[in-house]
């Protein structure tokens, strides 16, 4: 039993003496940096979040993006919505909406550049606007 008490006794010495030559963590090392906490999101997850807000917003459903920029007052995007469908499928009409976001994605406005339909294609550099 004096053994067991000793070699306890033994083990914590050299856990303290372990514990004492490594540096002390700083509340900096210890904590996550104040940056960390504010992140941004990321591109992919801002186009999530931009289809889903504009999708609740309008009631239809986003295709694709066109077009994706971060800009000083947080993000910019082209999206194309499907406003009607119609039979055969190339006859729907689809219109291209611009999304403003704010840095953290959130939508803080939208507005409908054009209408076309599906199967049509725009004349060369016009641009749609």
């Amino acid at each position: 039993m004096a053994d067991t008490t000793r070699k306890t006794t033994d083990s914590k010495k050299s856990d303290e003496k372990a514990s004492e030559s490594k540096p002390a963590r700083s509340e900096s090392e210890s904590k996550p940096a104040e940056s960390e906490k504010t992140s941004l999101p990321g591109p992919m997850a801002v186009l999530r979040h931009a289809r889903e807000q504009l999708a609740e917003l309008t009631g239809m459903t986003p295709e694709s993006v066109s077009s994706f920029e971060r800009t000083e007052e947080g993000w910019l995007l082209e999206v194309e919505v499907l406003e009607l469908s119609r039979v055969p499928d190339t006859m729907s009409l689809l219109a291209s909406y611009e999304v403003q976001l704010d840095p953290q994605g959130e939508l803080t406005g939208y507005r409908r550049l054009r209408r076309y339909e599906r199967g049509r294609s725009e004349p060369r550099g016009t641009g749609g606007h």
